[in-house]
């Protein structure tokens, strides 16, 4: 897949972009129902929500699932992801987060590296994610909320929240974020599933608790250049991971014969 200038030229102005179609409705559908399938399972990868039982993200799937395996290198997300950082990527994170319909949680006001830079020691700003919707994502099921333009600002300064959510993020105060958002205002970017979404990991972004009866689950590839690697592993590896080999793309209709056997 080739991003054409004028949508490089947008990622470069906002910090993200969307493409409405990526991936097909069915192929958004084959991956909702395996990470439903994922969810249940009794295992360290499998964060849940405060009350100990919603899920809230699963980590490393493309290391357990065979189809995840396939889509952590699927030429529509790598072969942006080399365009965009520049040159060859390994997976640092993939995640599948949830935002369950009314007891999905917050995700706080927060920039991806700012936690990559302080937990992981990752050099520079050259990984980002690649995210692709399972759901319908809508202004009110808790869609990511971004601050556009803040990506070019760099490393803002952030307290580890270890007290809000089940999962410590480093977060920006209310402060910056009023400040920010006079300047750039807030987008939250919709879609329906099979829907893809790129941003950069200096954007300012972050999502409300989940009130409605609609859940929305989104698929997180997220991408790392390879002389850009982690220099400090504290984190479970589940979560950041040690494996810096260049992804190779698959063949766009790598999920082909998994949409078959589903049929």
């Amino acid at each position: 897949m080739h991003l054409s200038p004028e949508q490089l030229q947008l990622f470069d102005r906002d910090g993200y972009l969307v493409l409405p179609n990526l991936f097909s409705p069915e192929e958004a559908a084959l991956m909702k129902r395996e990470t439903l399938r994922l969810y249940a399972l009794d295992r360290p990868e499998i964060q849940r929500e405060k009350d100990g039982s919603t899920p809230r993200t699963a980590f490393a799937a493309h290391t357990f699932s065979p189809l995840f395996a396939k889509v952590a290198r699927h030429p529509r997300l790598i072969d942006p992801a080399m365009k965009i950082l520049g040159g060859q990527v390994y997976i640092h994170q993939f995640k599948l987060n949830a935002k369950a319909a009314f007891d999905g949680d917050v995700w706080q006001w927060h920039q991806d590296y700012g936690t990559w830079q302080r937990d992981d020691d990752m050099p520079e700003p050259r990984g980002m994610n690649f995210a692709v919707f399972l759901d319908e994502v809508n202004t009110l099921n808790g869609p990511l909320m971004f601050i556009p333009g803040s990506h070019k600002l760099g490393v803002l300064e952030a307290d580890h929240d270890l007290r809000t959510t089940s999962y410590p993020l480093w977060t920006l105060d209310n402060e910056t974020i009023a400040r920010l958002v006079a300047k750039g205002g807030i987008v939250a970017p919709t879609g329906g599933p099979g829907a893809g979404l790129f941003f950069h990991s200096c954007l300012v972004h972050g999502s409300n608790a989940n009130m409605t009866p609609w859940g929305r689950i989104i698929v997180y590839v997220t991408a790392n250049r390879v002389d850009n690697a982690i220099r400090r592993f504290k984190r479970p590896e589940y979560i950041a991971h040690r494996d810096f080999t260049p992804i190779v793309p698959l063949a766009d209709d790598c999920l082909a014969d998994d949409l078959r056997h589903a049929a």
